[in-house]
């Protein structure tokens, strides 16, 4: 993939990785526009060059607004990048976690799906372009105490991977980024010193996407054991490592 002249749009990337590939992203010569919820910070990132728009992946108007927008200004629109998602523990002992497993399921995978809906048909028409999808480890390696996190980016693996079947012939790639535990604060640096340190994984993710063709699967060298843990026999003992994490939760100390 040429990353120097694309028109890009990172939905969900107001911080975290999702900012530090539109930084990537502008920096290596494509044009960029950052989308999220919150307008303050929606105008901080805009002092630094970058086109935004405002979108909730919740509601399907404000996608629309957003995509009719986009294409007025940014015709040539060739990449989207879904990156908006929540993580959110949940006490399965506890029927109260269904409110969480439902905001998670609408942001983390319906939320993917309303935003490709939005712009596949423009990209089919453009006949060129690429839909990035954004996972997680978790979504092979599950985190028992984030269950519906797990399963919306299972899910959206799985829809990634008919999503491309679908546009096969079309011109339109579909890659999925899966990363690992990526330290994007300091505090998460603190709570898991094994995260990867936010720059090293965004270069390791650039340097992927520049392969041509580009991967189906964006994998960095970190999140390989979560990736190939069922095929390398050690599946069983990692979530059972995993588990131990369930004492966060109050029902489990």
């Amino acid at each position: 993939m040429d990353i120097t002249n694309r028109t890009v749009f990172l939905v969900g990337a107001t911080s975290g990785i999702g900012l530090e590939l539109a930084r990537r992203f502008a920096a290596a010569g494509s044009t960029v526009i950052v989308g999220g919820r919150r307008t303050d910070l929606l105008d901080r990132i805009g002092t630094e060059g970058f086109a935004t728009a405002t979108i909730d992946v919740t509601d399907p108007d404000s996608i629309d607004h957003a995509r009719d927008t986009i294409l007025h200004s940014h015709p040539s629109l060739d990449t989207i990048v879904t990156m908006s998602g929540v993580m959110i523990l949940e006490d399965l002992r506890d029927p109260a976690h269904f409110a969480a497993a439902q905001q998670t399921i609408d942001t983390n995978l319906l939320g993917t799906i309303r935003v490709v809906d939005a712009f596949t048909p423009h990209l089919i028409a453009h006949g060129t372009g690429t839909i990035i999808t954004v996972t997680s480890g978790i979504g092979f390696l599950p985190f028992p105490p984030m269950p519906t996190y797990a399963a919306s980016k299972a899910g959206v693996h799985a829809y990634s991977e008919a999503l491309r079947a679908q546009l096969d012939g079309t011109g339109i790639e579909v890659a999925e980024l899966v990363p690992p535990a990526v330290a994007t604060t300091p505090e998460l640096a603190r709570h898991n010193p094994r995260a990867l340190e936010l720059a090293e994984f965004a270069t390791e993710v650039m340097d992927l996407l520049r392969t041509d063709p580009t991967p189906h699967e964006i994998l960095v060298k970190g999140v390989l054991m979560h990736r190939w843990a069922e095929r390398d026999g050690t599946y069983d003992e990692l979530v059972a490592q995993r588990s131990q994490a369930l004492t966060i939760l109050p029902s489990h100390q």
